[in-house]
């Protein structure tokens, strides 16, 4: 419930929304899989995915969006950090990362 809270902060201090090239493309799919009771090594997998998922997206938030068109073919680098931050807590929760 608090980090479908906290998804909730994030999207309204950066006015956005999932499918904006944000973070939130990785916190939204992160927080069904934990809903899920999926394994923390499946939760780094799955936002890593979510992370890739930003690639052929054009930022319409933050920082990238000032880039336009030319954010297309790149991943966010706020969805690839969370992504990172995620699997090193995959990690430190002693599951092979």
């Amino acid at each position: 419930a608090a980090f479908g809270k906290a998804i909730e902060a994030v999207a309204a201090r950066g006015k956005s929304q999932i499918g904006q090239k944000t973070m939130l493309d990785v916190l939204q799919p992160v927080h069904d899989a934990l809903l899920q009771g999926k394994t923390a090594l499946e939760i780094a997998d799955i936002a890593d995915a979510a992370a890739d998922a930003t690639v052929p997206m054009k930022a319409l938030r933050g920082r990238a969006s000032f880039l336009g068109n030319r954010s297309i073919g790149h991943m966010d680098a706020g969805a690839r950090s969370t992504a990172l931050l995620v699997r090193t807590v995959a990690h430190s929760l002693g599951e092979s990362a």
